[in-house]
């Protein structure tokens, strides 16, 4: 079933009736089908062809790693299927033919199909006039199965560069990005005619993408009466397959340096189409085929050819969170690390531990993997479950680092920087199809990362026009487009991460931190927690920060962190899992939400110069970030410290902005904890404060445990409170 015109490589056989060890190839198919067994001594191949025999499958699939491991294993026949394949699909086709049993279970009749098939029968048992070769039905249209050879697992996949002439023909196995796929279309197999004259069916194959129809009826009895019978097309009565083309891309690190990436076409047949999107990062083993250009291109191209790839199998380097299906290594691994109470931590310096610092940042990078889920109201409002994150800071505290490795760890994610995408770019632009010659639309970064995650870098250097592009995507999380007669909508349900750095290029503390920021109010807000990061000498930091540095350079390694760092892998199996519990927010929760919501808006009335810009988004996103910790502990209801750890991290994002006020001000860390604690004791009116009101107080405001620890110490000694020996709990001395 060869490409019409095209010999594939050399000829490989010396008869067409080929012996190998004096047997046709078909009964060495046989003999592999019905013996081989897999590891549990089961038939393999014949439980799947009673699976095809009750319709329960459509595709036989054989695997070179089961020839490979036969226990009669023909050498020389195992490198012909490689080296041979399109034949050889044709050869296991008519072996499955054979071999195929009865049916043992009832199915429902697929009435077309079926009901033409009985009908032929019929017809060809009683018109046994089998001298015509055109009225010969053939094999393709009683099939109701594909067959697919699969290639070896293992060993790595070629590059779109390194697949050559002397791959003609043979079995490849390629890795690649996916640019872009055609719709479905259904793909002409077997053309069947009905002659108006002597009434006879004549089957014509489609080998080729394209066919020239017949228009006289070759049948004996025709060519006997000498009359020239017309055809007509059936095509109920013809047999179609389903067709998809794809595009694939080398990835950016087969490419080499000067060049640009190359593409290959991919023809998707039967049960493989509908397996991949735009944007997956997928490995496909297929049939490597010349074709030639045909119609108008044809009469350009002279003699110049196209090669292209007939899929076999595909495999996804990263399945999305929906398609996670855990093994029970797995599973046991995410229930142990379920049950250690500090997950959180783990999980969160899992995240790039070569990269120095940045705990806070790290676990709200954790959280934006996770998520909180999608809420849609019975009236059809939706209130998006991705959080946002824009970090911005001065150069060199690793932005751009963090990015990467979340595109890494993330199962879809698309990275951008804001001087290389257009506003089109990030949304969706519409293009003339080179196939159809009609406009289509392609998505843009946006689309593509669809129920993934979108970096872009250089945020602050974006043009204001494109900019606002991304308004609509950050909180109804549709694309809405009206162009070129196109009126539609996509789906963007994308987590935005951003990196920026402030207006100046490195944060002036003289100006106001609206004036650093420089980005409209209206984008902020869409933002869950807008991270400060400030690049401030500081003689202990920078020494941990230079030794860590060259231990990183040495190493190729972080330095231990008391702990296994999870791989990437483990990350987003476990990931997967949490993001299956959807927690719900608990009566006795609201009011203390609420009034912590109140209070923030307070503080920013009453300062300034406010460093953000609350809204009821920001009460959202308190809600969210709540909702993806309880996520991480596989809860269903979210708990108060949940709560607390969201507004602790929205206090923080700002934490390198309050640690200048309060150097203006004078005052140290101790200082400073002894006021927090003694207004917060004013404003309820008591004497007695519990530690975990105090430490709550405190770490809103950024300091940590072993400080508040200290100031306790400092002023028990000055008389100024006692503490309980055993709780820690404060008890104010009425002065």
């Amino acid at each position: 079933m060869r490409a019409s015109g095209w010999v594939e490589g050399p000829p490989r056989f010396s008869s067409p009736g080929l012996s190998e060890g004096n047997q046709p190839p078909t009964t060495l198919a046989k003999d592999f089908l019905n013996s081989f067994a897999d590891s549990h001594g089961n038939p393999k191949y014949l439980s799947l062809l009673q699976d095809v025999a009750n319709r329960r499958t459509r595709s036989v699939q054989i695997e070179l790693d089961d020839l490979f491991n036969y226990k009669d294993l023909d050498e020389e026949f195992l490198q012909r299927v490689t080296e041979n394949t399109r034949r050889y699909i044709s050869i296991f086709a008519e072996a499955v033919d054979e071999l195929l049993p009865e049916p043992t279970e009832m199915f429902a009749a697929e009435d077309d199909h079926d009901i033409l098939m009985t009908q032929r029968a019929e017809d060809t048992t009683e018109n046994a006039d089998n001298s015509d070769p055109f009225r010969k039905m053939p094999a393709d249209i009683k099939r109701f199965f594909e067959v697919y050879i699969k290639a070896f697992s293992k060993g790595t996949p070629l590059t779109i560069r390194q697949v050559k002439a002397s791959n003609i023909g043979q079995l490849v196995k390629i890795a690649g990005i996916v640019t872009r796929c055609s719709d479905v279309k259904p793909l002409m197999q077997v053309a069947v005619y009905t002659c108006e004259e002597c009434g006879f069916e004549i089957y014509q194959e489609v080998t080729a993408r394209i066919f020239m129809p017949l228009f006289e009826c070759p049948s004996f009895r025709c060519k006997t009466n000498n009359t020239k019978g017309n055809l007509i097309l059936q095509l109920r009565a013809s047999k179609f397959l389903k067709f998809q083309e794809a595009k694939i891309q080398e990835l950016s690190e087969h490419v080499p340096k000067g060049h640009i990436p190359r593409s290959l076409t991919v023809h998707l047949r039967g049960e493989l189409t509908r397996k991949v999107a735009p944007g997956d990062v997928v490995e496909f083993s297929g049939i490597f085929l010349p074709i030639p250009y045909t119609g108008f291109r044809a009469m350009r191209a002279g003699l110049v050819a196209d090669t292209y790839l007939e899929a076999m199998s595909t495999t996804h380097f990263k399945k999305k969170y929906e398609d996670y299906e855990l093994s029970e290594d797995e599973q046991k691994q995410i229930e142990g690390l379920s049950e250690d109470g500090d997950i959180y931590n783990k999980l969160s310096r899992s995240l790039a531990p070569e990269i120095f610092g940045h705990e806070d940042v790290k676990k709200a990078l954790l959280l934006l993997l996770v998520g909180a889920p999608h809420r849609k109201l019975s009236d059809g409002m939706k209130i998006r479950g991705d959080l946002h994150i824009c970090m911005m800071g001065d150069p060199g505290v690793a932005k751009s680092q963090l990015l990467k490795h979340i595109i890494n760890v993330a199962p879809r994610g698309v990275y951008t920087t804001g001087r290389g995408s257009s506003g089109v770019g990030l949304t969706a632009a519409v293009q003339r199809d080179p196939v159809t010659n009609e406009m289509i639309l392609e998505g843009g970064a946006l689309v593509l990362a669809d129920m993934g995650i979108c970096a872009i870098d250089e945020f602050d250097k974006m043009e204001e026009s494109d900019r606002t592009a991304i308004h609509e995507v950050m909180e109804q999380q549709t694309v809405s487009i009206a162009k070129a007669g196109i009126t539609t909508s996509l789906n963007a349900r994308t987590a935005v991460l951003a990196a920026a750095n402030p207006a100046w290029g490195r944060y002036d503390l003289r100006r106001s931190p609206a004036e650093n920021i420089n980005l409209p109010p209206a984008l902020l807000s869409r933002f869950d927690l807008l991270w400060l990061i400030l690049d401030r000498a500081d003689m202990d930091n920078d020494l941990e920060m230079a030794r860590h540095i060259v231990h990183v350079h040495q190493n190729l390694e972080s330095p231990s962190l008391g702990f296994t760092p999870l791989e990437p892998s483990v990350l987003r199996a476990y990931i997967s899992a949490a993001r299956r519990t959807s927690p719900s927010v608990p009566m006795e929760l609201e009011e203390y939400i609420a009034t912590a919501y109140s209070s923030i808006r307070q503080e920013e009335a009453k300062s300034s110069a406010p460093h953000s810009y609350t809204t009821v988004r920001t009460l959202l996103s308190i809600l969210r970030i709540s909702i993806a910790l309880a996520r991480l502990r596989f809860s269903e209801t979210v708990a108060q410290s949940d709560v607390d750890e969201a507004l602790r991290l929205m206090q923080m994002s700002k934490f390198s902005l309050y640690s200048e006020d309060r150097q203006k001000s004078g005052l140290d860390a101790i200082s400073d904890i002894y006021s927090i604690l003694r207004d917060e004791a004013a404003r309820s009116g008591s004497l007695d404060v519990t530690y975990s009101h105090a430490l709550n107080w405190i770490s809103r405001k950024g300091y940590s445990e072993a400080q508040l620890k200290e100031c306790l110490e400092e002023y028990a000694a000055l008389n100024v409170w006692q503490i309980h020996p055993n709780t820690f709990d404060i008890r104010f001395i009425d002065a």
